[in-house]
C-alpha cells in the first residue's frame, strides 16, 4: 500500500499523477473555498477513473460545519470516510515541529485519523 499526501490544490490531477490510484481521499473543510475545491478534486479524479473516491471532513467545529461538509457531499456524491475535528493541540505540535501521533496521541483529532487508518486497511485488504 502507498500513500501520497499530495500538495492542496488540482495540479496533481492535471498532472495525471494519481491515475493508478485505487482510492482518492479528499479532504474537505466546512470552507466555502475548500468545498468547491473539493467538487473540482472529485470531479477530475473521476475523470482520471479512480475507482474510489471519499472525503475527510477536515477542522470540524461545530455541528454546523458538520452539516455544512455533509450536505456538500451530498449533493456531489461523495462519501464522508471520516470526520477530523479542530484540535489546537495539532497547531501546538506543528510548531515544535513533532507528529501529532508522538506529542498528543489521545488528541480526538488524531484518534479519528488512526480510526480512518483502520478503516482504509480493512478496505484494501
Amino acid at each position: 500500500m502507498i500513500i501520497s499526501d499530495m500538495e492542496a490544490g488540482l495540479e496533481h490531477l492535471s498532472r495525471s499523477t494519481t491515475r493508478a490510484s485505487d482510492v482518492m481521499l479528499v479532504v474537505a473543510e466546512p470552507y466555502y473555498r475548500s468545498l468547491e475545491t473539493a467538487g473540482r478534486v472529485k470531479r477530475m479524479a473521476a475523470e482520471l477513473g479512480i475507482p474510489k473516491i471519499y472525503a475527510i471532513a477536515n477542522k470540524v467545529r461545530t455541528p454546523a460545519d458538520a452539516q455544512a461538509v455533509q450536505t456538500f457531499c451530498e449533493k456531489h456524491g461523495l462519501d464522508i470516510l471520516a470526520t477530523v475535528p479542530h484540535d489546537e493541540k495539532l497547531i501546538a505540535a506543528s510548531q515544535i515541529p513533532q507528529a501529532p501521533l508522538d506529542f498528543y496521541p489521545e488528541s480526538a483529532a488524531v484518534l479519528a485519523v488512526v480510526g480512518l487508518a483502520e478503516k482504509l486497511r480493512a478496505m484494501l485488504n
